[in-house]
């Protein structure tokens, strides 16, 4: 098999796309540390490429979802921990070619080498097939984990869900207020009260920090306010 022959079986059994140019894919599966053209440039590209496909299939399929709310969603699909793992569910680490210092520290299996080249695979895909075919790649790939995104309001920490429970309502703001710190300055533990005095509505919260303490009082007290109104 050829250098030129080598990407194009796997690009068109895992990605379900026909090259036009196998050195694209060539440039997008080889690691700066090989030897030859990398793929940091198309990886650059690429990341532009899967943030606006992801957002553009997210504005359509929650159309009732704030800037917010769907910057979290996308954070949810476009980290490097989740396209490590689509990475690896199209075995592109097998594929990747990488300089003899990384094939003996496993950077095959690496969690940023990993998301990079997905990257830089869609980054190929672009400059390959133009935008649809990239987005229809995309598509196909994180199916499942957009299938499975949580709804998103769910997504807001407990302080804010609070506080824009509390403001739809017309209610006051809640107050935090530390009551006690314990422990030495590197293993302290905080003790919050969360209250909403129009309400006359309390809970309290600890944590590791002061806003690890508040987020817990918060979790606690919005159950109990949403139940009680």
């Amino acid at each position: 098999m050829t250098s030129a022959d080598w990407p194009v079986r796997w690009v068109r059994e895992r990605l379900g796309y026909e090259p036009r140019d196998p050195g694209m894919f060539v440039a997008a599966l080889t690691h700066r540390s090989a030897s030859g053209r990398n793929n940091e440039r198309l990886e650059f590209l690429g990341d532009a490429v899967l943030n606006l496909a992801i957002a553009r299939h997210l504005y359509l399929a929650f159309p009732a979802a704030t800037e917010g709310d769907l910057s979290r969603l996308r954070a949810r699909l476009v980290s490097a921990e989740p396209l490590a793992e689509v990475a690896s569910t199209i075995g592109l680490g097998e594929e990747l070619q990488l300089g003899s210092g990384e094939l003996k520290t496993g950077g095959f299996r690496r969690q940023s080498i990993l998301a990079d080249a997905l990257e830089a695979i869609c980054g190929a895909l672009f400059l390959d097939g133009g935008l649809d075919a990239a987005e229809r790649v995309i598509q196909r790939l994180f199916e499942p984990r957009i299938a499975a995104l949580p709804a998103p309001e769910t997504l807001k920490d407990a302080k804010t869900r609070l506080q824009e429970y509390l403001q739809s309502r017309g209610y006051s703001l809640p107050r935090y207020t530390v009551d006690r710190i314990e422990g030495e300055a590197h293993a302290q533990t905080f003790h919050v009260t969360c209250e909403v005095s129009d309400l006359g509505r309390r809970a309290q919260g600890s944590g590791s920090s002061r806003r690890r303490a508040e987020q817990e009082a918060a979790e606690r007290l919005l159950p109990e306010i949403q139940n009680a109104l």
